[in-house]
């Protein structure tokens, strides 16, 4: 969601989050002047690492890269293709085969990740970015709540509430103390610090948290759209309040494996990831749906979408998209978004504004959809949240409300009520190689669709499964060397949620690599003038050759008078001039060296006389 404005040097709470007066309890503030890059990244395996002290560009992490390589791909080939720039991997997000990788002080970020991105075997390589957060019930703030009634909660509540289903607030952490939050609460994980301690270190979180499942009913404080709903407090900003994508895609994935149906990232630029991208499709693949807020730049954001991100824009009461709302063609819905009444950070309730706020509305809308009926995929619970939507602005999908103002009344009812059947098997083949003779590393890339979704492909070889990749675009990275040389076929199997799978045409190749038998010959060599016994004076000429059974491109030589090395050559020959008007008179010992690519040596040595 780039434009060519320049962003702050780190991304914070995704809010200009304005305050509207009242007795409630609001924080001091929400926007932040500075933030220290000092810290701790806890990622999927548990490794963690120190974030740089200074940024090199506006908005990115200096020295840190996010890339996601093709399945099959091993960590010393990774390790190979980093060397040339010093990078070293730091720690991998689970899930999705997405390292985190740190340059040396002083590399070029953007100069590296443009070298490496042209690597075939990484299916993309971007800059890691800090981003900023942006039935009735008896609630006695109830009335308060504009937004309720405008999206029909009251009326979805006749059929829904949200039972049973968990959505993951990945935020600045959650205060689970909150006389509305801590009957809602379940265990979390702060991706940051890599730790269980998911309090809410600047308050933005437990906003959004309210918004989308405050328990409601209880005689306390507000209500929310799916307050029946569990909360998952996911911390992945610092104590600023700004998070980094690769927190946000380690988060993730981490609620995706805790039972979380529901994600909300109220973020901004979350759309640019593809790391981002990547977790959510793994989320979606266990069935969940991941929503985020567009912004609040107030500017045109468009940036291509895959459709594994619900992307909400902000409305007011009238109906009217928010002056300060990021809109473009990635919007996918909006909602509500001004002065939205919620929790607060430390007890007591304040009124928020944001697409920070928008998001969590839908959120929980698709919770209510799913408590209803959770056989629906997330495919189709992302279909009729569009289609139930309320059509604003331009007819049909436009760049400012998308499909429309979502209808949380109209989206429960069809979620009721549709049926979730999908006996329809996925549709894939191998598009490279299409045959041939194939050696080494070799990239194998699928082509995979489904009418819901693919969830996973799998590469066999030989009648045996090598890899496995639940990420798209689906491809591979085949070491042609654990195959035996001669005929090979390969066959792709692509998998759908509801467990149909097809598999791809056969193709056949010839893999053909040298043999794996160590190389132990050493080479031959010889010095071929002088001879043994020569007596030499003024300037000598002394010439050498060296041979190898595997070829003199891979030899290096080394001449020696008396122990000490005068010259050095590559190849099959040497030569050199040797001044003997500098040496004492006597006898004088020529060593000639020859070593192979594979470290075997050879030396002979002759006596001269001068």
């Amino acid at each position: 969601m780039l434009t060519s404005k320049a962003f702050p040097p780190r991304i914070a709470l995704h809010e200009v989050a304005h305050r509207v007066a009242s007795t409630w309890a609001v924080p001091k503030h929400l926007l932040v002047s500075g933030l220290s890059l000092a810290l701790s990244l806890g990622i999927g395996d548990g490794l963690a690492y120190a974030a740089p002290a200074a940024a090199q560009q506006a908005g990115y992490v200096p020295g840190r890269l996010l890339i996601q390589q093709r399945a099959g791909l091993s960590e010393a080939e990774m390790d190979n293709a980093l060397k040339p720039h010093g990078g070293k991997r730091v720690g991998k997000i689970n899930g999705i085969n997405v390292h985190v990788v740190q340059l040396p002080a002083g590399a070029s970020t953007e100069a590296v990740a443009a070298t490496l991105a042209r690597n075939k075997h990484f299916k993309f390589v971007e800059l890691d970015r800090m981003v900023r957060p942006v039935g009735t019930t008896n609630d006695p703030s109830l009335a308060s709540q504009w937004h309720l009634a405008k999206i029909g909660a009251p009326t979805a509540w006749d059929t829904s509430s949200g039972s049973n289903i968990t959505i993951a607030i990945l935020d600045t952490g959650v205060d689970g103390t909150h006389p509305d939050l801590t009957a809602q609460m379940v265990p979390g994980w702060n991706a940051y610090d890599n730790n269980s301690n998911t309090a809410d270190v600047y308050g933005h979180g437990t906003a959004v948290a309210g918004t989308a499942a405050a328990a409601g009913n209880n005689g306390v404080g507000v209500a929310s759209v799916a307050y029946r709903s569990k909360i998952m407090p996911i911390r992945i900003s610092d104590l600023s309040g700004y998070a980094y994508f690769s927190t946000m895609a380690n988060g993730l994935t981490w609620a995706a494996d805790h039972g979380a149906k529901v994600a909300n990232i109220s973020f901004e630029n979350v759309p640019t990831s593809s790391s981002v991208d990547s977790a959510a499709q793994y989320l979606k693949s266990k069935g969940g749906v991941t929503v985020v807020a567009a912004g609040n730049s107030g500017t045109n954001t468009s940036v291509a979408t895959t459709g594994n991100l619900v992307i909400v824009s902000a409305t007011d009461s009238n109906d009217v998209i928010a002056s300060w709302s990021s809109y473009g063609t990635q919007i996918s819905i909006c909602a509500p978004g001004v002065s939205i009444l919620t929790t607060n950070n430390g007890g007591g309730y304040g009124y928020w504004s944001g697409t920070s706020f928008s998001s969590p509305v839908v959120a929980g809308s698709a919770a209510l959809m799913m408590s209803i009926n959770p056989a629906l995929p997330p495919s189709q619970i992302q279909s009729l949240l569009y289609s139930t939507s309320v059509d604003l602005g331009a007819a049909g999908k436009d760049i400012y409300y998308g499909a429309g103002r979502v209808n949380a009344a109209a989206a429960t009812q069809a979620a009721a009520s549709a049926v979730a059947t999908d006996t329809q098997s996925p549709t894939v083949s191998i598009s490279a190689p299409t045959g041939g003779t194939v050696s080494g590393l070799v990239t194998v890339d699928v082509a995979a669709s489904d009418n819901v979704g693919v969830t996973r492909v799998d590469l066999a070889v030989n009648g045996q499964i090598y890899a496995s990749d639940t990420t798209s675009p689906f491809g591979f990275s085949w070491d042609t060397t654990k195959t035996p040389n001669g005929a090979a076929t390969l066959v792709a199997y692509a998998y759908d949620a509801a467990g149909n799978y097809a598999g791809s045409q056969s193709v056949s190749v010839t893999v053909s690599n040298g043999s794996a038998t160590p190389d132990t010959t050493p080479p031959t060599v010889a010095i071929t003038s002088p001879v043994s016994g020569a007596k030499v004076g003024n300037m000598v000429t002394i010439t050498g050759t060296a041979s190898d059974n595997l070829g003199t491109s891979g030899i290096t030589q080394t001449l020696a008078i008396d122990g000490k090395v005068v010259a050095t050559a590559t190849g099959g020959s040497l030569s050199t001039n040797w001044n003997t008007r500098k040496v004492a008179t006597g006898n004088h010992i020529l060593t000639l060296t020859a070593k192979d690519a594979a470290g075997n040596s050879a030396s002979n040595s002759i006596t001269v006389v001068k």
